[in-house]
């Protein structure tokens, strides 16, 4: 009989989103005849820009010929892709090299694969209330975590405590679940502590097209000193809708090296590249090709008003939330709005109650860690029309 891996006996059966998805499908069998309004997942509903359809088309045709057609394509991702994101980087005022940047299929897996670089007795701070994957995919691989505490006293947004060392740490701004966004002092704060440590930022910057603020970083490298303790994760999922067409990439600086036990100088971007090698066998050439279109002036233009839409409609529930004298955070620079719980509601309480009388379904805070026990996850990826009805029964149901 074969020795399993029993840490994944440490981690729950059922992840945040398959118990949403099990209580809300037995409400709709139950209640065939009361439409659900889904503002929990945060996935995206609008269809992809037309250059990136104009892309797609054109790199099936691509492969249609002979004289064309990509076979295998270089784990590290096509140069086309590679050098698009780092002039998109350029444009943002940050100066990233095409060799330090890997294609992947989303920073979900980046997020989650990351831990082969790593040893398994690093101190490790990860937020709290947090994306699932980071914690789980360290858990599975038997690594034990330290939290740092996001709460209301601190708007979400944990600073580090010079009294504690650290390894490896955990950011995500604009933050999920929270929406909270760090600020370029912050972070700077956050880089100095991980030189001091010499530890390693692990910086998911997935929706850092909805920052707004020309004054707030949407990347890690924007501050001084990152390149040489950060690793930067992001997605096409948000920036361009990519969600179900699966494209990201990672930053891994060439000057993050670190010393290992035997005084040997270890590269991460080396490492990265050959985990890269051994494990993945690059992102489809179709998917690259559509993925540089996204960072031309038109692909972007296009992008910037599903973005914009998405925007809309968190305002309008961020408005409606004021209104009913609900306590909220993000919704300006993020797409997540991270209200608490009304009337001392615990998080699964809240989903029970919206769900049973105004069928709007959204995301316990819960499943996001203990802080977020009595907090709220709404999502504005929906319709404006869905958005306006669920607010509207938002009223209704809170008295106003």
């Amino acid at each position: 009989m074969p020795k399993l891996n029993e840490n994944f006996l440490r981690i729950q059966n059922s992840y945040l989103f398959s118990e949403i998805a099990h209580r809300t499908a037995a409400y709709v069998e139950a209640n065939p005849d009361k439409p659900i309004i889904r503002l929990g997942i945060g996935d995206v509903t609008k269809p992809l820009a037309d250059t990136v359809i104009a892309a797609l088309h054109e790199g099936v045709d691509i492969m249609a010929d002979a004289a064309t057609f990509k076979g295998y394509g270089p784990e590290q991702g096509y140069d086309e892709a590679r050098n698009a994101i780092s002039a998109y980087y350029k444009k943002n005022g940050v100066d990233v090299e095409p060799e330090a940047i890997f294609i992947s299929d989303g920073a979900k897996s980046d997020t989650g694969n990351i831990t082969d670089l790593f040893g398994h007795d690093n101190v490790i701070l990860i937020p709290d209330p947090v994306y699932p994957v980071y914690v789980d995919s360290n858990i599975m691989c038997g690594n034990s975590v330290t939290y740092i505490s996001g709460n209301a006293g601190n708007d979400f947004l944990p600073m580090p405590d010079r009294s504690q060392h650290a390894d490896i740490i955990y950011i995500c701004s604009p933050n999920n679940p929270t929406g909270a966004c760090y600020n370029k002092e912050q972070l700077q704060e956050w880089v100095d502590y991980a030189l001091e440590n010499e530890a390693v930022i692990l910086f998911d910057s997935a929706y850092e097209a909805f920052i707004s603020d020309p004054t707030l970083p949407r990347s890690i490298f924007a501050i001084e000193g990152a390149k040489k303790c950060a690793i930067e994760f992001c997605s096409l999922s948000k920036t361009a809708g990519f969600t179900g067409t699966r494209c990201g990439y990672t930053v891994v600086p060439k000057e993050l090296v670190f010393k290992a036990s035997t005084g040997e100088e270890m590269s991460l971007n080396t490492m990265w590249n050959r985990r890269q090698c051994t494990k993945y066998n690059s992102t489809a050439y179709i998917i690259q090709h559509a993925a540089a279109a996204v960072f031309t002036d038109e692909g972007m233009a296009q992008c910037r008003e599903n973005i914009a839409c998405y925007q809309k409609n968190a305002r309008l529930i961020a408005d409606t939330l004021s209104d009913l004298g609900i306590r909220f955070y993000g919704g300006i620079h993020s797409p997540y709005v991270w209200f608490e719980c009304p009337d001392g509601m615990e998080a699964w309480e809240c989903f029970d109650y919206l769900l049973n009388n105004i069928q709007v379904v959204g995301t316990p805070g819960a499943g996001f860690g203990e802080n977020g026990r009595n907090f709220f996850r709404l999502t504005a990826f929906g319709s404006y029309e869905n958005t306006v009805e669920a607010m509207n029964r938002f009223r209704r149901l809170f008295g106003k």
